[in-house]
């Protein structure tokens, strides 16, 4: 969404130039990202956006970057109703959360409701890193979904997925909290397979691939995240699957004869050149 543009008349030229262009609503909270040399000008800032948006009823400024496994920032109150809680709706669905100690994402909107419309009747779905189990209910509400399994380690993120969960009214998803290096051995005692594993991982070190494939079957379709330079999509992801499923391969003595690439698609921009992919590919 155009900031500038609503603050075209309420800003200097000079001023305007420091200023992101995107922002980001919430449900009924507006995020911004304000420079510091602007910080005097927040109020008349936030003022502009919510007489422009009627919907938005807090604005928050970011306060640091998103970090850690639980993918969390600081967000600094600026205007309107002092709260960091909302009701988020897309897709028919509601999620209610925290913005400040939830990750959530509404850029995702589309692609949750791309990966939904792939699944087909019967399918057992993995949504791994799912936080307040965006991805797990639209997949849930959008699909005939045998079963949704969502796992988080956030545990006020998991809380409120609960909470969701009832909130859409599904009886088709199961909530886990914890750790994925934790939770996939469980799943996999209980002899539990996956149809499709939805991987809408952070910018993390370690790629999971191979929980994933702990879980997998032939067949089995993995809609994986990656973060990637323009240059880079999407070679830099299949070297990077073809590595992990080598690895695995090797590593518990089994045969995974390959993979093939279904789709990638870009999820997002992230940076300069710099984008949020998704590429699907089967397991065979």
């Amino acid at each position: 969404m155009d900031l500038k543009g609503i603050l075209k008349n309420k800003l200097s030229k000079k001023e305007l130039e420091s200023l992101p262009r995107a922002f980001d609503i919430i449900g009924n909270i507006g995020i911004l990202d304000i420079p510091p040399e602007l910080r005097k000008k927040e109020k008349i800032i936030a003022s502009a956006l919510m007489k422009e948006h009627k919907n938005i009823r807090t604005v928050l400024r970011k306060a640091g970057k998103i970090s850690g496994r639980l993918r969390t920032r600081k967000l600094a109150f600026v205007f309107g109703e002092k709260t960091k809680g909302t009701v988020h709706r897309e897709n028919g669905c509601s999620f209610k959360l925290n913005v400040e100690t939830c990750y959530f994402s509404p850029r995702e909107s589309n692609d949750r409701l791309q990966v939904a419309k792939q699944v087909k009747p019967g399918e057992t779905v993995l949504v791994m890193f799912a936080g307040v189990a965006p991805y797990s209910i639209v997949i849930a509400k959008h699909s005939k979904a045998k079963k949704v399994y969502s796992v988080e380690i956030n545990r006020e993120a998991s809380r409120y997925a609960l909470e969701n969960v009832k909130l859409n009214k599904l009886n088709n998803l199961e909530v886990i909290q914890g750790d994925v290096k934790r939770i996939i051995p469980l799943l996999k005692k209980k002899g539990i397979r996956f149809d499709r594993i939805m991987m809408a991982r952070p910018q993390l070190s370690d790629d999971f691939i191979a929980e994933a494939l702990e879980v997998s079957k032939e067949g089995t379709i993995i809609n994986y995240h990656d973060f990637l330079f323009e240059g880079d999509i999407p070679k830099v992801t299949l070297e990077k699957i073809s590595k992990a499923v080598e690895k695995f391969s090797k590593k518990k003595g089994v045969r995974i004869e390959s993979y093939k690439m279904i789709r990638w698609v870009k999820a997002g921009d992230i940076g300069p050149r710099k984008y949020r992919i998704r590429l699907d590919f089967m397991l065979f």
